[in-house]
């Protein structure tokens, strides 16, 4: 079924996208390969199910819980040789609909992997756990906390990795915190979304907070990750509801293509939800009045500025980064009060999501990023 079908125009593709042409394509295919289209029709719906209704996606690296806390594991994945008085490194994974795993997301295709490989043996992730009804009312203070708790149980110092909304976490911490931060690494993450727009930051802007509220309330004062997952799908319709199932069907006797349709599968069509009150929170006061770029975010019952983080950071954003725009991360370097020469500025190829499982950034970038941590005295 696949033979032939890799260099189709787009005409032809959108033509695979309407239905009632399917007849054609169907009869077309017979002519041109018989009985076979049969054998592969049969093994494209076997894949096809695999993708649409896959099994949750497991850690590739080995990892011990280093705390159990109320909104997440802290899993450990450091080398059993690591000096118990280096200072730890945590990678603080984004809480925003999906499993914490895109940290892990396939070996030999891991964030984590490639920080221990670049140096860093005292290595720590976030494992966010799913809003259940009870957590419905934890606000981004119960977060902030959690993380410092974190810090603590691994000795009270460490360098903070936060990607996405880990990202504006972390700067949150390294503020209100200082002392507990030894570096702190920002990607693709949105510290300030009045510095250019992007998709998520136009809707956030123009859609008013009822609607939000609405949304809470649907999913009994939870954000649903499937509703979530529906908007950002909504982003890109025709790839997520029918280009998958096109591209499936181009190589579908590719097994290379076929793993990497079914890892994906794995994490992107899993969910988390989330509390209620801490997505209001976020969305309210960070998306629509910026309060964290303007040092107007009360944490912990303090006000807090980003100028009291004076620590090395290195910001990382993604050139085609439709999710958070490289201008949102790259702004931080002018918010923070670190010296010039101690800031980092790098921009990688490609959009949001594969700034943290896309093989090239994580060779040409996070292995960097790994030797950068390493070497920052502190």
């Amino acid at each position: 079924m696949s033979e032939g079908f890799v260099q189709r125009s787009n005409f032809q593709k959108n033509l695979l996208a309407f239905p009632p042409y399917w007849p054609v394509e169907w009869t077309r295919q017979w002519h041109r390969r018989g009985f076979h289209v049969y054998a592969d029709a049969a093994h494209y719906v076997r894949e096809a199910f695999a993708i649409t209704f896959p099994p949750r996606p497991e850690w590739v690296t080995p990892n011990t819980i280093a705390m159990d806390g109320d909104t997440m594991w802290l899993r450990d994945f450091s080398d059993p040789d690591a000096s118990p008085e280096a200072i730890p490194v945590i990678v603080d994974v984004p809480f925003a609909g999906h499993p914490s795993t895109i940290a892990d997301y396939a070996d030999g295709q891991s964030l984590i992997q490639s920080l221990k490989v670049a140096g860093c043996k005292r290595l720590y992730a976030t494992d966010w756990k799913s809003a259940t009804r009870a957590m419905r009312n934890f606000g981004i203070d119960k977060y902030l906390q959690e993380l410092s708790n974190a810090v603590d149980a691994v000795g009270g110092r460490a360098h903070l990795v936060g990607l996405c909304q880990g990202g504006w976490l972390s700067a949150m911490l390294a503020a209100r915190f200082p002392e507990k931060v030894c570096s702190l690494v920002l990607a693709g993450a949105p510290i300030d979304v009045q510095a250019a727009d992007g998709p998520v930051t136009r809707m956030g802007r123009r859609t008013p907070m009822a609607f939000y509220r609405s949304l809470v309330a649907l999913g009994g004062g939870r954000m649903r990750g499937k509703f979530m997952l529906a908007g950002w799908k909504n982003m890109h319709p025709m790839d997520h509801y029918w280009g998958k199932y096109i591209d499936l069907y181009d190589n579908v006797n590719n097994p290379a293509y076929l793993e990497r349709a079914r890892q994906f599968a794995r994490w992107y069509e899993h969910t988390v939800n989330l509390p209620g009150r801490m997505y209001l929170e976020a969305v309210g006061q960070l998306f629509k009045r910026n309060r964290l770029a303007k040092g107007q975010f009360v944490a912990l019952g303090e006000r807090i500025s980003l100028k009291n983080i004076t620590v090395p950071v290195y910001l990382l954003a993604g050139a085609d980064d439709d999710i958070t725009v490289k201008e949102q991360v790259f702004s931080a370097a002018n918010l923070v009060g670190t010296p010039k020469e101690e800031i980092v500025v790098e921009e990688a190829p490609g959009g949001h999501i594969g700034l943290f499982m896309g093989a090239q950034t994580l060779k040409n970038h996070w292995s960097r990023i790994g030797r950068w941590i390493a070497a920052q005295a502190c």
